[in-house]
């Protein structure tokens, strides 16, 4: 016997001897593994509440949260940033040929939202958020789905008790039944295309979404359409106006920019233009669709003034039932302020 089969032979005797001694098992290899490397793996969170910490955290503070670690890629108000995924809306949208799929229109579990914001985010830094924060980024994320008020607080302990939309839209899977039958036969090989050519590519239909893809969506356009074009709008002297003020509105105003434009070139978004509101009424941009609610008070004289956009802006769904501007609001008076004067800078 050759020195080389001799060290072969001892090493796989030894490997084999060793294999008997750790596992019982068919192949002779690994064993059970420890209660406590299960629990390391084993951070799902059940529809039932399973595996819930416990916790809380409220709106508000989801609100903040939220900004800090999720409005990059979400939005301010969990609508999304170019490709990025939307959180908020839908509604109604699922029957839809391109349905809008967020956690208030489609998601049927909480449990889902919950560990998914636990397990995976903030995108690049995942599982560094406390329990605390994620209940609250989950409650704000319901305050944004029109779930709940805007001084809710989730908890470990209530839960169970909030019912989301869509729970009762999804069936159990029965194509193994009716359609795996039908999937696995024999190929017909008939009528078959002579050749198959690539259209189009996913990097030119910008369906994945990157950074720099979602600051150019977040940048003013060069050139409005035609059926928005406004006058370019020029600072104005107001009353009382105070250029720190102004400045400090305008700092505010980031937290609006997500959904509105001012300045050269403004453009309705997700919400319309807002060159000219103040002293002038409500719902008076040309090729914006507004809300129900929001033609409702303009019909009844709703003039945008310091006191009702501070009114508005402060609790927008308490002060205007059923508009679509999805907001926690402005706590702060002074940033309501500051908005105010920021807004009254601009003409029409």
């Amino acid at each position: 016997m050759s020195k080389f089969l001799e060290v072969s032979l001892a090493v796989a005797l030894a490997v084999s001897a060793t294999a008997s001694t750790v596992s019982a098992g068919p192949l002779g290899l690994g064993r059970p593994a420890l209660p406590e490397e299960i629990a390391a793996w084993d951070v799902k969170i059940m529809p039932d509440g399973r595996g819930l910490p416990e916790g809380r955290g409220d709106v508000e503070t989801g609100d903040e949260v939220f900004a800090e670690n999720c409005a990059v890629c979400h939005g301010d108000f969990a609508e999304g940033v170019g490709n990025w995924p939307k959180l908020a809306g839908g509604w109604g949208t699922l029957d839809h040929d391109d349905p809008v799929k967020t956690v208030g229109s489609y998601w049927p579990y909480l449990s889902t939202v919950w560990d998914y914001v636990h397990r995976s985010m903030p995108f690049g830094n995942a599982q560094s958020l406390t329990p605390d924060e994620v209940y609250a980024i989950v409650a704000y994320i319901l305050y944004s789905n029109n779930l709940v008020e805007d001084d809710f607080e989730l908890s470990h302990e209530n839960f169970l008790e909030v019912e989301m939309p869509n729970a009762g839209g999804f069936v159990v899977d029965d194509r193994p039944a009716t359609e795996y039958a039908i999937w696995r036969g024999e190929p017909c090989m008939e009528n078959c295309k002579d050749k198959v050519e690539i259209t189009m590519r996913a990097r030119v239909l910008d369906v994945t979404p990157d950074e720099a893809g979602a600051a150019m969506e977040q940048a003013p356009a060069t050139e409005p359409a035609p059926e928005q074009k406004a006058e370019a709008p020029a600072a104005v002297t107001v009353a009382a106006a105070d250029p720190e003020l102004i400045a400090a509105g305008e700092k505010v105003f980031r937290k609006c920019s997500a959904c509105h434009q001012v300045g050269d070139g403004a453009r309705n978004r997700t919400g319309p233009v807002l060159n000219g509101v103040m002293g002038h009424p409500a719902g008076g941009v040309d090729g914006f669709k507004y809300s129900g609610a929001l033609q409702a008070m303009a019909e009844d004289g709703l003039v945008w003034t310091e006191d009702t956009l501070s009114a508005f802006l402060e609790n927008p769904r308490g002060f205007m039932k059923g508009t679509k501007m999805s907001f926690a609001g402005l706590k702060s008076a002074e940033e309501r302020a500051a908005i105010a004067a920021y807004l009254a800078s601009y003409r029409d």
